[in-house]
């Protein structure tokens, strides 16, 4: 199809009307000139396709399909592989249902763990969710179906959604919330970004023109279309000069009308109208120019491997005394509703209906030695006696008991934030009480974002399962029987207590208006900087076998920031067993004029392991890795000074460290004027040159030569004192305390030279 030559033959309207849904999942068509609908769909860890009735929230029921682990577990794997892998399943089903476009990845930042939506969020730290996520769009676009990564941008509550305002600096957008999107587009080449339903910085996302075109297609060289969140459109006519390509669902030709007036009063150019256009039928002819509808879609051997994959992805947070795995022949008293009815995904518009649903009853089937019992219900928080009487009679009589926890669907959700970190208090007294009468007492936990664990000491083993998707019951008993060692790495910093969180305070907003106070330090980034005692830190998790690191080493001691810099280091599997390895590997300025945060992640590598086996891991760091964004520049800057290359098992454990010198290639720009500080001035290399006479004549003057002053009270005052006065002094006090040797014209003209060379 000649796309330029078929728009060119469209009425005004016909054009209009392809700006907006047909229904809830369909384009609209142009039968006369052969434009034909397509159908896009949910679907970020499985399709869920609604043939008729249509929602968003998730509600009415859709085609049976697989459900693979929520993006809140695949985070915790720390593999690129596995991401990929899910990608290609999800791209098969879209081949095989005749599915244009996956609505997904969502990549927004886990600002707080309140946000209803964490479970399909990859994690707090932005270099990770890039990787991650635009691992996911390669393999769902492998298959010839495009992505729709959301929700751009800064959506990270659901507390008034459809119209809060989220209030950013550049900075912050730039080091937190942009990356994984930039990334998505520059990297994943995504077919199309989605644009969130909230304000960012008083501006609708659906229509802010920095955000949709400034940013995104002008800087980041976007060539898909945009399309709004559901019913995130405020202003149709502005949306579309903005560049929101396309509205969902439909409008019932009310927004299309609007369009057309606004062009034909002179309002809205139809050159806007027309790329808008351009870019939807561009995207959609791809699809159709590749549609493969007799693509096999097996489910049965996408829901094996997504028992593989949820296994991969579970976390070993504690495991005293070795008490996991669990050795053949021990008997267990599993408890818990979750283990015959498992929590495995979140509730709203990513709900899959899954095929088949496998728990670790169904996986434990034909095991001997195992006994079940309730524990508790969800419809209520309150401790049912009797069902916790029952699992205190199992666990008396069995060797080890697993108690399967975590947060029912009321507790997180699409459409609501959560308003605390705790599980229920019924399964808080259930695992009390278990332990009391079981020193060998497990906890598995299945939800979709972090919980308070005042229960911690209780249990000997706990393992964060997060919502590992449709056959998370047989990852389970995978990971507690040993048959795979537990590889997770945590996505996301564990805080002691809600309050500790650096968003707790204006998580929220006062009305519609959520201010970004705490900047760039979010999750162990501010964590890490306060020396704040978390309950366990981002990129933690434990193993069955033990791993050292050794060898650390860099291409070179010293690099300009436009040069690569290679690092590399030996990992070795010292235990009994095989094991995979998560090696992270994070970024500190050692000294900076910013606030930055102590350390960032910059790399990591999953590295499968014999026991006795080494292998050498190899990360390549270019200038973003240095960096920070600068607000003068409106770009990324390195400022010369020593970088440590740190290796780390978590945030908080630097195996190995190396410091390398990055000298940076761009000056910045001076802006100096008379209040301008020696301290800052003393910074730059021409003012230091251009003011060193004076610097020096003035830092007698503090003192001054007064013989009644003491030698004493010169030797005191021209130490610290004197320096201070003289750092924190605007360049106009020199007129103040120069005795009239230099004027204030003659401080212009060192300016202008200090300014403009």
């Amino acid at each position: 199809m000649d796309i330029k030559q078929v728009i060119s033959q469209m009425t005004l309207e016909e054009k209009a009307s392809l700006l907006s849904g047909l229904d809830f999942w369909h384009t609209k068509p142009v039968e006369r000139l052969g434009i034909p609908s397509v159908m896009v769909s949910d679907g970020p860890h499985g399709l869920r396709k609604q043939d008729q009735t249509g929602d968003h929230l998730g509600i009415n029921d859709s085609i049976k399909a697989v459900c693979y682990p929520t993006a809140c577990a695949t985070a915790a794997s720390f593999d690129r592989d596995l991401l990929r892998q899910i990608g290609e399943g999800v791209g098969d089903a879209c081949q095989h249902e005749q599915v244009a476009v996956d609505l997904g990845p969502a990549v927004n930042i886990k600002r707080s763990p309140l946000c209803g939506r964490n479970f399909e969020y990859f994690s707090e730290d932005p270099y990770l969710t890039a990787q991650l996520s635009t691992s996911l769009i390669k393999g769902v676009q492998s298959r010839n179906i495009g992505v729709s990564v959301k929700h751009f941008a800064a959506n990270s509550q659901e507390h008034r959604r459809m119209s809060s305002d989220s209030v950013v600096d550049e900075r912050t957008l730039r080091e937190i919330y942009f990356p994984a999107f930039e990334s998505a587009v520059k990297e994943g080449k995504a077919w199309t970004v989605m644009c969130s339903y909230n304000r960012l910085n008083g501006e609708h996302a659906s229509q802010n023109r920095k955000l949709l075109t400034e940013v995104l297609r002008d800087e980041w060289g976007f060539d898909g279309y945009v399309v709004s969140d559901w019913g995130a459109v405020s202003d149709r006519p502005k949306g579309v000069h903005a560049g929101l390509d396309l509205e969902m669902p439909a409008s019932g030709g009310i927004n299309d009308r609007r369009v057309v007036e606004a062009v034909r009063a002179g309002q809205l150019d139809e050159k806007d109208v027309d790329l808008a256009v351009e870019r939807i039928l561009t995207i959609h002819q791809r699809y159709l120019d590749n549609a493969k509808p007799d693509t096999v879609w097996d489910k049965e051997a996408q829901h094996k491997q997504a028992r593989q994959m949820a296994a991969e992805c579970m976390v070993l947070l504690k495991n005293e005394d070795g008490i996991l795995p669990v050795k053949a022949g021990e008997t267990l008293a599993v408890i818990g509703k979750f283990a015959k009815e498992p929590r495995y995904q979140g509730g709203g518009s990513s709900h899959i209906n899954s095929f088949k649903v496998e728990s670790l009853l169904d996986a434990l089937e034909g095991v001997p030695g195992i006994t079940y019992a309730q524990g508790y219900d969800i419809v209520s928080e309150e401790p049912d006696e009797e069902l916790i009487a029952q699992a205190v009679e199992a666990a008396k009589d069995a060797q080890k008991a697993v108690i399967v926890a975590g947060l029912p669907d009321s507790f997180e959700s699409e459409g609501y934030d959560r308003s605390h970190m705790r599980i229920p208090n019924c399964q808080v007294e259930l695992i009390r009480r278990v332990a009391q009468v079981n020193p060998n007492t497990i906890v598995v936990l299945y939800n979709g974002s972090p919980v308070e664990m005042p229960w911690l000491d209780s249990a000997k083993a706990v393992v964060e399962a997060y919502l590992g998707g449709q056959a998370v019951g047989g990852a389970t008993k995978l990971v507690l029987f040993g048959d795979v060692n537990p590889c997770g790495k945590l996505p996301e910093s564990f805080p002691l207590r809600l309050e500790h969180n650096p968003s707790y305070l204006t998580y929220g907003g006062e009305g519609n208006t959520v201010v970004y106070n705490e900047g760039v330090f979010v999750g162990y980034r501010y964590y890490d900087r306060k020396q704040m005692d978390v309950l366990f830190p981002f990129g933690y998790g434990l193993s069955y076998t033990s791993f050292e690191y050794s060898n650390l080493t860099v291409s070179a001691d010293a690099i300009k920031d436009t040069d690569t810099l290679t690092v590399t280091v030996d990992v070795t599997n010292t235990g009994k067993v095989f094991g995979k390895e998560v090696v992270q590997l994070y970024v500190s300025d050692r000294e900076s004029t910013v606030f930055r945060p102590v350390r960032e992640l910059k790399g990591f590598e999953k590295v499968a392991l014999a026991p006795g086996e080494t292998k050498t891991v190899a990360f390549s760091l270019a200038k973003r890795a240095f960096a920070y964004w600068n607000e003068d520049l409106h770009d990324w800057h390195v400022e010369t000074g020593v970088f440590d290359i740190q290796i780390c098992r978590s945030s908080r454990d630097v195996a190995l460290s190396r410091a390398v010198t990055v000298e940076s290639t761009v000056e910045l720009p001076a802006h100096f004027t008379l209040d301008s500080i020696f301290m800052d001035l003393v910074k730059n290399k021409k003012a230091s040159q251009v003011l060193k006479p004076i610097f020096e004549a003035m830092s007698s003057s503090f003192v001054g030569n007064d013989e009644e002053v003491s030698d004493v009270a010169k030797s005191a005052i021209s130490d610290e004192m004197n320096a201070a006065m003289m750092l924190n002094m605007p360049l106009r006090g020199i007129i103040s305390f120069g005795g009239g040797q230099i004027s204030r014209e003659q401080l212009e003209a060192m300016l202008d030279t200090i300014n403009n060379g």
